[in-house]
């Protein structure tokens, strides 16, 4: 079973020389401002948004992530239409990009399948959280082997667990996937997503629960809960909102990336 592409054309471009061409003009307007951080991370944060408006702030992770040289990735996602109780494990064998498949961590699935009961619902998995990120691994982590896991009401502890046993793992990263406040006004969003900001940098939920408005929070909160318990420290790659894009001041999405690394 393969797990095909279902917001391909809407998110991110069909063709593989479109999507070459976002990730080399994100490389060139971040190389020309920017030096990218020399820090070996195996779990990030990032937007999932089209990548017109948060694919440059995900595209820094990612050149993080690919100095990682680690080849099995768990991809942590809200479902954003289907509502269900618990946590989806992906079970197809590959995952469609325009760059080529990806091959499932089958020893991944099946040792999550055991230690957590966890169970397939096959409709999460049309979910653009997760699916944005399939490209993105594919171009910078070509040999990389993936689990999807889209997760609908279920207590960040419990998430936090599945990270804790991924990330003991020494081949093995995470990503978590989020944007940030919605349709508010540009100042509104900044102030509400540097609540959000400062609770991941400061790896502190009781900041977060003071306005943050990430629709990805339990993923959040989990990855903090984790990086607190396997003694993780955070860095902030880039935030942005979507008016940088369309120069809409009055309905705006907020958009972050973050590393987690040992050590400060």
């Amino acid at each position: 079973m393969r797990r095909e592409m279902s917001v391909v054309g809407l998110f991110y471009p069909a063709r593989d020389v479109e999507l070459e061409r976002y990730f080399e003009h994100f490389n060139k307007i971040y190389d020309t401002h920017e030096t990218l951080p020399d820090v070996q991370s195996r779990a990030v944060i990032v937007p999932h948004a089209g990548y017109i408006y948060s694919g440059y702030t995900a595209n820094i992770a990612y050149r993080i992530l690919q100095n990682s040289r680690i080849k099995n990735f768990v991809v942590i996602g809200p479902s954003h239409k289907v509502g269900f109780e618990g946590i989806s494990l992906c079970t197809a064998q590959t995952y469609a990009t325009p760059f080529g498949n990806i091959q499932s961590s089958a020893a991944l699935v099946a040792e999550l399948k055991d230690d957590f009961n966890l169970t397939t619902i096959l409709s999460p998995h049309a979910e653009h959280s997760t699916e944005v990120q399939f490209p993105f691994i594919k171009y910078y982590l070509p040999d990389a082997k993936i689990v999807e896991l889209v997760y609908g009401n279920i207590p960040p502890e419990f998430l936090s667990q599945i990270i804790d046993f991924i990330l003991e793992k020494k081949d093995c990263g995470v990503i978590i996937s989020t944007d940030l406040s919605h349709f508010y006004t540009l100042e509104q969003a900044n102030k509400l997503d540097n609540i959000c900001l400062n609770g991941i940098y400061n790896l502190e939920i009781r900041l977060l629960n003071q306005g943050c408005e990430a629709c990805g929070m339990t993923g959040v909160k989990a990855m903090i809960l984790s990086a607190k318990k396997l003694r993780l420290t955070s860095g902030i790659l880039d935030y942005r909102t979507s008016a940088d894009t369309s120069h809409n001041t009055k309905n705006v999405v907020g958009y972050v990336s973050a590393f987690f690394k040992n050590g400060r």
